[in-house]
Order: structure tokens, then sequence, then C-alpha cells
């Protein structure tokens, strides 16, 4: 009958909104790391897609582009460091008197990463439960100073990390990187829908290694295909923050420890990058309003 279909309906209701705040109840509280004032995550569903070297470039496009600001680097890909080679630092952080683990600093960016605790060869083959309490010491136990941006290099995927992150501490928003490739687009996909699913602003998504020009002949070519993640942007109803070539010389400085925002600050790859750091404040001011 109607009556026992809404009885129905009514009980389904009351268990969803207890469940809900069963979730609620388990979920951390989230705490601002001191000092910095708004945390920007780098993220990819998929590993290989140029996401480190888009967040060490996105750091230095934002002092770039206002050099006013003061921008520092989290390495949070404990199984992969990769900051430690991008920004060419070596060595362990020196602690201050109260414990707390000093960035090391180069190109004006103070960075953290688990690459600085252990040797550059040895892998860091750990449970979840080690990872953890190793991103709870990378989130808490730094003194970053003051920050007006700290840029969190995400681990590939939508796994542990990226929620105890977006759980643990305010995130500002997210920055989705892809490929244009359909099989990079499918894991990108899934990487804004998980920072939607936590409350995360999506900032929009980065087209990384757009179109590949000959160094001779100056022939475009779209390697990996064309317009993927503009495409994807428009379906998810999120921004395209801007394309970023696939260019030699991006390789070349980012295997030399000398990101293109620094070594070819004037270079049309390094504009690309300013133009993402751009849209990204922009988003920034629009999402906070």
């Amino acid at each position: 009958t109607r009556v026992s279909q809404l009885v129905r309906v009514l009980k389904h209701k009351a268990l969803q909104e207890r469940q809900r705040q069963q979730m609620a109840r388990g979920l951390p509280k989230q705490k601002p790391i001191t000092g910095v004032k708004q945390v920007i995550v780098v993220a990819s569903g998929k590993g290989g897609v140029g996401k480190s070297t888009t967040a060490v470039n996105l750091a230095l496009g934002l002092t770039a582009v206002n050099p006013s600001k003061s921008v520092g680097v989290l390495d949070a890909d404990v199984h992969g460091p990769s900051i430690p080679k991008l920004m060419n630092l070596k060595g362990n952080p020196e602690l201050t008197d109260n414990n707390l683990m000093i960035p090391l600093t180069n190109y004006g960016i103070p960075c953290m990463s688990m690459g600085f605790l252990v040797d550059d060869a040895a892998p860091i083959v750990w449970r979840g439960l080690m990872v953890m309490s190793a991103i709870e010491k990378l989130l808490r136990q730094v003194n970053w100073g003051s920050l007006d941006y700290l840029v969190v290099d995400m681990p590939p995927g939508t796994g542990d990390v990226q929620l105890s992150i977006s759980q643990n501490i305010p995130v500002a928003g997210a920055v989705i990187v892809s490929t244009p490739q359909d099989i990079a687009l499918l894991d990108a996909r899934r990487g804004a829908e998980m920072f939607k699913k936590v409350n995360v602003p999506v900032l929009g998504l980065v087209q990384n290694m757009s179109v590949f020009q000959c160094p001779n002949c100056h022939h475009q070519t779209h390697i990996f295909g064309s317009d993927g993640a503009r495409r994807l942007a428009e379906t998810l109803g999120v921004h395209f923050l801007g394309d970023i070539p696939l260019h030699l010389n991006i390789r070349e400085m980012s295997d030399r420890g000398q990101p293109v925002v620094v070594s070819s600050p004037d270079s049309p790859e390094a504009e690309a990058y300013k133009k993402v750091a751009a849209a990204v404040v922009r988003r920034l001011e629009e999402v906070s309003t």
C-alpha cells in the first residue's frame, strides 16, 4: 500500500541520516598547518603524467606572477619522492629548538620531502600505517614559517594519502594534471570526483604534454591526442586551467634540478606554467568568496 511505501522511504531516509552522522563523527577534525594560509594540492589519477614537474613549476609560477607571495612545496608522494631531484636539493633537514623540521630551500621555495629523510636509492617499502604516520609528520612537524601558498605534490591515485590529507587539513583547492589520452583522462576523472566527494574545491584541470613542436621544422604533433582534458573539464563542469607543451627543455631542465620557470623564464613553456599559476590564483579567489 501507499502507507507502507511511505514508511519504507522514511525509514531509509532515517538510516541514511544516521549513517551520515556516524561518518561525520568518525572523520578527524580539520586543523590548519601553522603559518600556512592556503593549501593547494596537485593530483593525478595516474602516474607518469608530469604531476610533480607541474607542481614545482606551479609553485615557482605563483611567485613569478606575484613576487610578494611566499610559496612552499610539500612532497606527499612517500613511495616515490621527486621534489629533491626536481628542486636540486639534498641533505637532512635541521631541527628547531622544539623539534620541528626546517624545510630545505632552493629558488626561494622551502621544500619538505620524504626524500630528505632516506637514502637516494633506498626503496620505501612501507605498509599503510607507516605511510600515514610519515604523512602526519610531514604535515605537522615542519616549521614552514609564514606561507601564502603550500603546494602539495600528491601521490598518484585516489587512496589513503589523498583522503587523509583532504580530511586532516583545510585544502583551498585541487589542481588535476592529465595528459590528453583517454587512459589518463579516465583516472583524472576519478581524481576529480574524489575531491568533490570530500568537499575539496576542484580548481581545474591542467593538460600536460598537450602538443610537441619539432625543433627543426616547427611542425606541431599531438602525440597523446588533442584537447582531451579540455573536453573532460567541460564534461565534469570544472575549469580548464591551461595547456603545457611536451617540450625537450622542460624534461632536460627538470632532470638537472633547474625548473623551466627559473632556468628559462621568458620561454613559451615557462609562460605556459605562469598562465596556469595565474588561473589557479583567480580560481582560489572565486572559490573562497
